[in-house]
């Protein structure tokens, strides 16, 4: 679905009032199950429309001891680690 402006602001209007039930610009007219669906949403269609980026995620790889650089290819099977 293509996503509006105007469809971010009947989204926000509901989350605000905390209704569950939103009518679109399209006409048509949804039920949402939760106000964490409804967020998750907003979200989504901000990052469609451009308006936020999408959050950045971080992972946390530990190097288990294993020098810089790794293991050269003929090492791999004496690897002390």
């Amino acid at each position: 679905m293509a996503w509006t402006p105007d469809d971010l602001t009947a989204l926000d209007a509901a989350i605000a009032t905390g209704a569950l039930r939103v009518g679109y610009a399209d006409g048509k007219s949804v039920t949402y199950r939760s106000l964490d669906e409804m967020i998750a949403l907003r979200g989504l269609i901000r990052r469609e429309l451009g308006l936020e980026r999408a959050p950045i995620r971080k992972v946390y790889a530990p190097n288990k001891g294993i020098r810089a650089g790794g293991l050269n290819r003929d090492e791999w099977g004496r690897s002390s680690c």
